[in-house]
């Protein structure tokens, strides 16, 4: 079959591929809707991408009818040629159509669940969707579902709420009013943590990043134990990859805040951390566990923990080097405040036998980061009189271990 020629104006100047729902800018470029709010929502520019001109209005996209009709009668035209006819697109969600949503939702509790469903399929359809959400009060309406559904022994409502608002792209403004909220909604959102599904609570957890990003000093010292166990638990019971990077990022936040650190690792979070280090490939997630495992153990509690696994010290030395510049910054991070202040003679010799110092001898060898050589030279050198003669250390890495 010969390859059809697709005439350039049907073409979407973003894809390079033919429109199916076609709009206009107020810049008389057109483009196919999907490309377009995509360019304007999900990356947030405000700009024309073909000519680079600044838009007063981005939600001004105006349908090209015409143009729309002569697609469809080129691909009748080809069909023979097999070319699918684009079917006519449905008219975009309006505030007007959410807000009918929102009040059927709170005059008739029993289309509740009916009602979330709805506003879900229609966020999952576009960002332009999400946003009118947003501005017709959608954020405020599923944020007292959560509060007030909280304690009831029928979880589906307060999930359904949280599978749509985590999907939002809620502002700063209104992440602030969130937490602002009495802890209700914190406290509300830990119930669907606790009781609910794998997907609410990988919601959950997205959710509760994005709202503890925006808190004060007071709210993210005032953080329960709780909180910490349920979120060491979404870590164990991997979820998903986006909720175990949204759980480390949310230790990250927490731990240096007030008595956060004991709290999380009162609730398992040292031993889930390095098990999760032994099995991760992904490098981000690497860092993140590192950060976190460094936090934690600048506390006596988390070193003893750490040093109470039997593959703490091996796992944190292994990734030095293997991994990028900042996680082996934080593993040698990690092997200080060891080194420092909890080096008894086990401890010394248990670094020698799984690898430790010869570790940090090759970080001399390799191209690292100055800050990391000067820490890992500070460890040698610590404890050079245990170390330095050792035959657990290989002959070609001797030399690498500095002088007294």
């Amino acid at each position: 079959m010969e390859e059809i020629d697709v005439p350039a104006h049907f073409l979407c100047p973003i894809s390079m591929q033919l429109m199916r729902d076609p709009v206009t800018l107020s810049t008389g470029i057109t483009y196919d809707r999907d490309n377009i709010e995509r360019w304007l929502f999900s990356c947030k520019n405000n700009t024309c991408p073909v000519t680079k001109q600044v838009l007063c209005d981005t939600e001004l996209l105006i349908p090209n009818h015409t143009l729309r009709r002569l697609i469809q009668a080129w691909c009748t035209l080809n069909a023979s040629q097999g070319i699918e006819r684009i079917p006519t697109p449905k008219p975009p969600v309006d505030k007007a159509q959410i807000i009918k949503i929102l009040k059927e939702a709170k005059k008739f509790p029993n289309m509740q669940l009916n009602c979330l469903r709805r506003l879900k399929s229609i966020a999952f359809e576009s960002e332009r969707n999400k946003k009118c959400i947003e501005a017709a009060g959608g954020v405020e309406f599923l944020a007292s579902i959560i509060v007030r559904e909280n304690g009831n022994d029928d979880i589906m409502i307060p999930e359904a709420a949280v599978d749509v608002l985590s999907n939002l792209k809620i502002s700063e403004t209104d992440l602030k009013n969130l937490i602002n909220n009495n802890g209700e909604f914190v406290e509300s959102l830990l119930q669907v943590l606790k009781r609910g599904n794998y997907q609410s609570r990988a919601y959950t957890t997205m959710l509760l990043k994005s709202v503890y990003e925006e808190a004060d000093p007071i709210q993210l010292i005032s953080v329960k134990p709780i909180f910490f166990s349920e979120i060491v638990r979404v870590l164990q019971d991997h979820i998903s990859q986006q909720a175990s990077k949204a759980a480390l990022k949310l230790l990250v936040e927490l731990c240096p805040w007030g008595r956060n650190r004991i709290k999380a690792i009162e609730g398992g979070a040292v031993v889930v951390l390095i098990e999760l280090l032994i099995e991760a490939s992904e490098r981000r997630v690497c860092e993140l566990v590192l950060v976190a495992l460094d936090q934690l153990c600048c506390c006596a509690e988390g070193r003893a923990e750490l040093l109470k696994h039997g593959a703490g010290l091996a796992i944190v030395s292994k990734k030095i080097l293997r991994v990028s510049h900042l996680a082996s910054d934080r593993a040698v991070r990690i092997l200080s405040s060891v080194s420092r202040f909890s080096a008894t003679s086990r401890v010394l010799q248990e670094m020698l036998q799984v690898g430790v110092v010869s570790k940090l001898c090759l970080v001399f060898q390799v191209e690292s980061s100055l800050k990391t050589k000067e820490k890992a030279r500070e460890i040698l050198r610590m404890h050079s009189k245990v170390w330095k003669n050792s035959s657990c250390i290989p002959a070609h890495l001797v030399s690498s271990y500095p002088s007294s």
